[in-house]
């Protein structure tokens, strides 16, 4: 299957010409729609987004991606292999997380330029047939790269920020289960919240902070919106107090 990331939603004809471009090379392989909300023009949290939600799928999985506000500039494009899975898109620092995470990490730059090549579409010019080729065995793949190539290493390993909001209000984070406990408290805006199971497990209307269906950490309001009532968005900075420790102290 081909996966789609991306940042710029169903509406209007992009998304049609992505799937067109795919299919002219690929008729019969299935596309999976994971996101089409990715946060936008932000390769940062797009970044810990993808390393979690890429863990749900098999190996030989191609995942394009396309959130890529430097369309067209010097960025390079990018082909990223990690443990059996491959990525293809912009080289943003999008596939950061995916490769640090990884066992094994192979790395591609893929060109960028030529005829028929869109300056502002290089997801369909550019990133779609390369996913297709990858996805029918055809490794049509530029000049291999040493995997610290294109790196990001001033990026923490674990996020505290707001990556993503949902439909329903719900805030993620780019916390992943293992760095916190339920002990924990986290401080968004001023507000201290403690950890629930579920939402069922607090009254309604109270915010409480979880471990995600694909172990991000994530903020909630039973039967309400975080977002709302607690005013955060994206890139609000989220404290981790460690009361195991009794310090007070944030991790």
């Amino acid at each position: 299957m081909i996966v789609l990331f991306r940042d710029f939603g169903l509406e209007g004809p992009y998304i049609g010409q992505l799937k067109a471009r795919i299919w002219r090379d690929a008729p019969n392989v299935a596309i999976v729609d994971l996101f089409a909300d990715a946060p936008f023009a932000n390769p940062k949290a797009s970044a810990y987004l993808l390393a979690a939600y890429a863990q749900e799928f098999p190996d030989g999985t191609v995942f394009l991606c396309v959130v890529d506000p430097g369309v067209g500039s010097e960025r390079p494009g990018a082909i990223v292999e990690a443990d059996g899975k491959w990525f293809v898109g912009p080289g943003n620092g999008l596939f950061e997380l995916v490769g640090r995470r990884a066992r094994r990490l192979n790395k591609w730059e893929l060109p960028c330029g030529g005829n028929n090549i869109s300056p502002t579409f290089h997801g369909r010019d550019v990133f779609a047939p390369a996913a297709a080729g990858l996805e029918l065995g055809k490794h049509l793949f530029g000049e291999m790269r040493p995997a610290s190539w294109n790196a990001f290493p001033n990026w923490p390993d674990e996020l505290a920020e707001i990556i993503y909001i949902d439909h329903f209000g719900n805030a993620m984070t780019g916390l992943r289960k293992g760095f916190v406990n339920p002990s924990f408290v986290l401080q968004a805006n001023h507000v201290y919240l403690k950890s629930a199971r579920t939402f069922a497990d607090v009254p309604p209307g109270d915010a409480f902070w979880y471990v995600n269906a694909n172990g991000l950490v994530e903020i909630a309001v039973n039967k309400g919106s975080a977002a709302d009532k607690l005013g955060i968005g994206m890139g609000t900075c989220i404290g981790v107090i460690d009361d195991v420790a009794g310090s007070g102290g944030f991790r």
